[in-house]
């Protein structure tokens, strides 16, 4: 019988990552051409497929970088995590009256639940309960769209993080589900606001344009115990466990065992490619490459990050 020593939470040895991070890179770019980018909005289909890009800070402000991780690009639903952030700082533990926290076990953007359940969305990470993220904070805002993009741009601490105008036109253009979804919801009354300003909101804060470094410093606070290097954020009634729960179980929508499983860490995914994650107490992380899942999640990103936390033996379990 093998003896089994204590289990010790593993630390990152930051000496060595570079190292790591650099067979990361080799190892994950063998696999281009697995996956294919997101085409229902023509700027993302135009994309470049085969890039790669990510980015790891310490909770200490180190940081390290491989790829193309100074590139921009559309955060698509990536922009759900902060907007649930900024809501949940406008107005609390009471956004739980209006949606959920539990996996929906479905597509990101299906209706079959919504008529059935009352019209509370499953969680705050699918279509459906993002929309109704947006219409707490268009509730509170003047300029709905404009407070989430500065929300991130201070978390981030960098003002180029902005809405791309093209991407969110067409956002709109081809948003017709997502009409249907935010109709539906006014229908069964979870929706307060005027839909088209609802829709607006959430159109543009999916496109708003990021890179790999300022998503790993715009998430350090959830791996920081609400604290950041830019700001403090989040510090109280363990905000930052309460959403480091719902990414580990909600964040990659009806793929999220899987990642769970091979990867271990919290994490949200957006169909432009990129995936944010943190090891708390130790870092946040962000990967991108445009190529996609049938799920809707990053190939290489998914595959980068299962690399790193076993490479790293960082993973939450």
């Amino acid at each position: 019988m093998t003896l089994c020593t204590p289990y010790q939470t593993q630390q990152l040895d930051t000496n060595t990552l570079p190292e790591v991070m650099e067979r990361i890179y080799r190892e994950v770019v063998e696999d281009y051409g697995k996956g294919k980018v997101a085409d229902y909005i023509p700027v993302l289909k135009e994309v470049n497929p085969r890039q790669f890009g990510m980015a790891l800070r310490t909770i200490d402000g180190e940081e390290f970088s491989i790829g193309q991780a100074s590139a921009p690009f559309s955060i698509q639903s990536i922009s759900k995590l902060f907007a649930l952030m900024l809501a949940l700082d406008i107005y609390g533990e009471e956004i739980w009256e209006r949606v959920g926290r539990e996996p929906s076990g479905m597509r990101f953007n299906s209706l079959l639940l919504l008529e059935s359940e009352g019209g509370i969305p499953r969680n705050p990470f699918i279509n459906a309960g993002a929309i109704v993220i947006s219409d707490i904070i268009a509730a509170y805002s003047s300029i709905p769209a404009k407070r989430i993009q500065d929300f991130i741009a201070g978390l981030s601490n960098n003002p180029d993080n902005r809405i791309d105008p093209v991407v969110a036109a067409g956002e709109k253009a081809t948003g017709f589900l997502n009409t249907a979804i935010a109709n539906l919801l006014k229908a069964l009354n979870n929706l307060h606001s005027d839909v088209d300003r609802t829709l607006d909101c959430y159109f543009k804060q999916c496109a708003i344009s990021m890179n790999c470094i300022d998503l790993a410093r715009a998430t350090e606070c959830l791996a920081n115990r609400g604290c950041s290097n830019f700001n403090s954020c989040f510090s109280a009634n363990n905000t930052h466990k309460r959403i480091n729960a719902i990414m580990l179980t909600c964040g990659l929508y009806d793929a999220v065992g899987n990642f769970a499983y091979h990867v271990g860490l919290p994490a949200k995914s957006g169909v432009g490619g990129g995936i944010v994650a943190v090891a708390p107490g130790q870092y946040s992380v962000a990967v991108w490459s445009p190529e996609l899942d049938d799920y809707g999640n990053s190939l290489l990103g998914q595959a980068a990050l299962e690399k790193l936390t076993s490479y790293t033996q960082t993973s939450v379990f």
